[in-house]
């Protein structure tokens, strides 16, 4: 087997607008950076590429065309030539010639993945001018292994077509947003980085004890438990060092307590760490083999016996930005699409990353990210919108998406599908002991686990029982009763650690105290609640909302206007629109609440803007203050008669009408300007490309004219020549 390379080896991938982009590369490369080149663009199948020539210009490294089997060497171009697709395995190149007429579209993506399958961490990827989408799944794969990433935006050398740059960035996975002959410094640096990792003290800490390493490492599990409230404790060593490492090298830190320093001070970076330690990349359909063995064996089995009012429940941990939650929905729908009986399905997808989650519950996708599903799903279960895909509301209607910590918060239960994929290998084995025990808790009898292809259970084996090795999908062994330890939060496990030994001897500390009586008063004292998004989707409940929220007939929804119960929904609507505009306290008192049996309940409505220094999105706090006793609707009729306040009721319900009626027509007056606007551009468009047109047409003829001339002239000189 061929070894790896111990240098990092750098893929550039352009298209349209290439040459320019290329140019300030490498006139901005050092002359020996200590790094390979791989260059791959889209050329044409039918005629000899001058690139490598055109490239030796701008740099005195030696400029290759690679072939098969070369080795890349540091400080070497090498061109892929045209009408081949390249590969690489053991820094040896791959070339496969393609037959006439054939034509690669993604060549770029795919030497990208499998430079990333390479080299791992010393893979590093450029996507320079082009005018598609090819090189942001490669991006994507490349930052899953923890290599390096950069795309290029506007400088003296384009980019002149800047869809596929702007496609890579747009998937939030570039490391680097640079003008193309900023990079070359950028890349010198990570290459002579590479050492760090051996010696992350610095040079002149040689005198240092052996433990510095792993003080300073649980030094930065403490700044991060300590900020972002997650305890990475369980993570692999060497890929926590080797995220660490690729943190010091965009930051420049040269040492270990030069990197410490710059988290202590400033939290940003430390949520850059963060965010790097979660590896949030994932594929709609990643191993399409294992999603189909999965909808053929085991999604029908979900379903078997489930009437409409019962619920098939998939816990997806580690979702990051949804591509698997969605898929498995998909596959849920197509299944439903069969039954006769439709029992509800939820699944509930998790995370700690809330970046991630926006992604996920926005559920908008660049093209290139769709290249996995099937032209026929993407006509079915998604919404094109300019270069960008939605995910049918279909299937949104199906997932939940939540932050939850799958080491620290309680489980789920009575799941009937666990899926975690991928996510597992890069828990240390100790984590990994006390995950999967909390899988099997959480799954009802007979549940399954679906696995990625490098998880690995086989110490498991009395908790699951395989049912498609291959693709990784196990069921849970009811005879097995494991010691869960349900996991306890990080809060209050630091604040029992702290307070050991130095607390009263009850064993409570002031702050437990405080917390236990506040969250008891709170439950049984507080007004029912409930917190919901600008658009009305709720993201927490409190305990007795069932008599004003229930749950919808048909797909289930998280939607609050449409759980409100009956009397409710028209102030509910007026109030959230009227606080998320004017971002204060909205109050709607003497509302009549109507429940299932009939009875009605006066309430006072309060909707208000919930502050709290870690929340991006803003959130509203929905209160339900009870008005005196619950009625039956003639005493409530009665009282509202007595009182006159069902007029005053009326008229404010008309008042709100008026005011949201007039607001529409505004909005309406608004989108018709719009689109008047449009169709007037479209209009000059059309008459611009006509007249185009027409000068074409008097070219061509002018252009019939003068061949007809040269013709004639050259019969004539023929004529001559014989004569």
């Amino acid at each position: 087997m061929v070894a790896r390379a111990d240098f990092p080896i750098v893929a550039i991938g352009a298209s349209a607008g290439g040459i320019e982009a290329l140019e300030g590369l490498f006139r901005g490369m050092p002359e020996r950076p200590g790094v390979g080149f791989v260059v791959v663009t889209h050329l044409s199948p039918s005629r000899e590429s001058r690139l490598p020539q055109i490239i030796a210009h701008y740099t005195a490294m030696p400029v290759i065309v690679a072939a098969d089997a070369m080795t890349v060497e540091r400080d070497h171009v090498y061109v892929a030539p045209a009408n081949a697709v390249l590969g690489i395995d053991g820094a040896q190149l791959r070339l496969q010639r393609m037959g006439p007429g054939q034509r690669e579209r993604k060549p770029i993506d795919l030497f990208f993945s499998a430079l990333a399958a390479d080299l791992g961490e010393l893979a590093v990827g450029i996507v320079l001018s082009g005018g598609d989408g090819d090189g942001t799944l490669g991006t994507k794969a490349i930052k899953e292994h923890g290599g390096l990433t950069f795309a290029q935006v506007g400088d003296g050398f384009g980019p002149q077509h800047p869809d596929m740059p702007n496609s890579a960035i747009s998937i939030g996975m570039v490391d680097y947003a640079l003008p193309a002959e900023e990079m070359g410094a950028r890349i010198a640096e990570f290459a002579r980085s590479q050492n760090l990792l051996d010696g992350m003290a610095g040079p002149d800490d040689r005198t240092r004890e052996p433990g510095t390493l792993e003080t300073a490492r649980q030094e930065i599990y403490g700044i991060l438990r300590n900020q972002i409230g997650h305890d990475f404790g369980g993570y692999k060593t060497q890929t926590f060092f080797r995220r660490v490492q690729r943190r010091m090298q965009i930051t420049q830190a040269g040492t270990v307590d030069g990197y410490l320093e710059m988290l202590r001070r400033d939290p940003q970076e430390v949520a850059a760490l963060f965010r790097d330690l979660l590896i949030s990349v994932t594929n709609f359909f990643r191993d399409a083999a294992a999603f189909d063995s999965l909808a053929a064996g085991i999604i029908p089995k979900l379903f078997e016996g489930r009437g409409a009012a019962e619920t098939v429940r998939v816990w997806v941990p580690g979702c990051a930005t949804g591509e698997e939650v969605f898929s498995i929905a998909m596959l849920m729908r197509e299944h439903m699409e069969t039954l006769t009986t439709v029992p509800r399905v939820q699944i509930f997808a998790t995370d700690i990353d809330e970046r991630a989650l926006n992604v996920a519950r926005a559920a908008r996708y660049p093209g290139p990210v769709l290249d996995s599903v099937t032209d026929a799903r993407r006509k079915r279960f998604f919404i094109q919108d300019g270069s960008s895909y939605v995910v049918a509301k279909e299937v949104r209607d199906l997932c939940i998406f939540s932050p939850h910590n799958v080491i620290r918060d309680p489980p789920f239960s009575r799941i009937d599908l666990v899926s975690c994929r991928n996510l597992l290998i890069y828990f240390g084995l100790d984590v990994q002991h006390q995950v999967i025990p909390i899988f099997h808790y959480a799954l009802r009898a007979d549940g399954y686990l679906f696995l990625g292809n490098s998880d690995n259970i086989s110490q498991f084996g009395d908790l699951f029982a395989p049912v498609d090795k291959k693709h990784r999908i196990f069921r849970k062994r009811s005879d097995a009763t494991p010691g869960v330890s349900l996991p306890l939060s990080v809060t209050r496990l630091r604040i029992g650690q702290v307070g050991a030994g130095a607390g009263p001897k009850h064993g409570l500390t002031g702050v437990v105290f405080r917390q236990a009586v506040e969250t008891q008063v709170l439950e049984r004292f507080s007004p029912p609640f409930v917190v919901v998004t600008r658009d009305g989707d709720i993201v927490y409940f409190s305990g007795r909302t069932g008599k004003y929220l229930e749950a919808a007939p048909g797909a289930p929804s998280r939607q609050v206007l449409a759980m409100a119960r009956k009397g409710l929904r028209l102030d509910l609507r007026g109030a959230l629109q009227e606080a998320v505009e004017t971002h204060r306290q909205v109050s709607r008192q003497g509302v009549v609440v109507e429940s299932a049996d009939g009875r009605v309940q006066r309430v006072t409505l309060t909707v208000e803007p919930l502050e709290a220094p870690d929340i991006s999105d803003p959130v509203f706090l929905i209160l339900f203050l009870e008005e005196g006793p619950e009625l039956s609707r003639e005493e409530a009729a009665g009282q509202l008669h007595l009182s006159g306040s069902g007029s005053e009721h009326l008229e404010r319900e008309l008042r709100d009408t008026r005011e949201r009626l007039q607001a529409l027509i505004e909005e309406y007056e608004t989108a018709l300007e719009e689109l008047k606007s449009s169709n007037e551009e479209l209009v000059s468009v059309n008459e611009e490309l006509q007249s185009a047109n027409e000068e074409l047409e008097a070219a061509k003829e002018e252009m019939q004219s003068v061949n007809e001339e040269l013709h004639t002239v050259n019969a004539e000189l023929n004529d001559k020549i014989v004569a």
